[in-house]
């Protein structure tokens, strides 16, 4: 069942651009609402899977203020078959579908072995360049792979999803045009190298995220995360690179409907 209220004007909103709300135990509405009164006007949900995927275009048609996502995550690279790929291909057509992904590689846990995350990786950086969409990307100790991998599949539209590096690899990054997102994480008080990432990235190339339920910031560390709590990472930004809350909240909301052109 979809929200009662009007849908929000996407001016002067906050835009979440990586939950999984299929994740969070409350009810979706409710967190919609919550975020909503928060002033994050615009979620993206990220398929983590073809039967996640589905779930968040589900959302998305239910919610004004929800947008999807459908890909296959590197910890269960493993599983993507021909079946999984073509589903994936079909998701991605939906007015609905903001981009490919959540993908990846993810060298720290090895849930799927290195030669079976690098091959759906470059399935979905295909189907990126193939389609248009940008590609939501998940790394984690695995920079030099991931990017050999995007730059010979001549990825452009490029989300680097609750970005990790340090400065000069989001300088790196942000030479080649992509967007580098930032999460909860951001706020931890040992995180001083993602502060100095974020406080390096050109404020055309940044978004936000939460990554929900995943990464609460500080002030809610220990519970489950939320879209509403988005508010808190643009809060942080602000600080880091000593400007208003509103410029960085105005500059992530118009960057996110840039790199997802299907963001309304």
């Amino acid at each position: 069942m979809g929200s009662s209220d009007p849908e929000p004007s996407p001016q002067d909103v906050a835009v979440d651009t990586h939950c999984h709300l299929f994740l969070i135990e409350e009810d979706p509405a409710e967190v919609v609402a919550a975020a909503r009164r928060a002033g994050v006007g615009r979620l993206v949900c990220a398929g983590i899977d073809p039967r996640t995927s589905r779930r968040s275009i589900d959302l998305a048609q239910s919610f004004p203020e929800v947008y999807a996502t459908a890909g296959m995550h590197p910890h269960t690279a493993s599983e993507l078959d021909d079946e999984g790929r073509e589903q994936i291909r079909e998701m991605v057509a939906m007015p609905r579908v903001v981009a490919v992904g959540e993908c990846g590689l993810d060298f720290y846990r090895m849930r799927s072995p290195r030669e079976d995350q690098e091959r759906a990786f470059v399935f979905h950086i295909s189907l990126s360049v193939e389609t248009g969409l940008p590609i939501v990307v998940h790394i984690r100790d695995a920079w030099p792979a991931a990017l050999r991998l995007l730059d010979d599949g001549c990825a452009e539209r490029v989300v680097l999803h609750c970005f990790s590096g340090d400065a000069s690899i989001a300088s790196e990054c942000a030479a080649r045009g992509w967007f580098l997102s930032f999460a909860g994480n951001l706020t931890y008080p040992t995180n001083r190298q993602l502060r100095e990432s974020a406080a390096a990235t050109p404020l055309d190339q940044l978004l936000v995220e939460t990554d929900s339920p995943f990464l609460a910031p500080q002030a809610v560390r220990g519970r489950d995360n939320s879209p509403a709590n988005v508010v808190e990472v643009i809060r942080e930004i602000a600080n880091v690179r000593g400007i208003t809350f509103e410029s960085v909240r105005d500059a992530t909301s118009a960057n996110a409907r840039n790199i997802f052109h299907r963001l309304r």
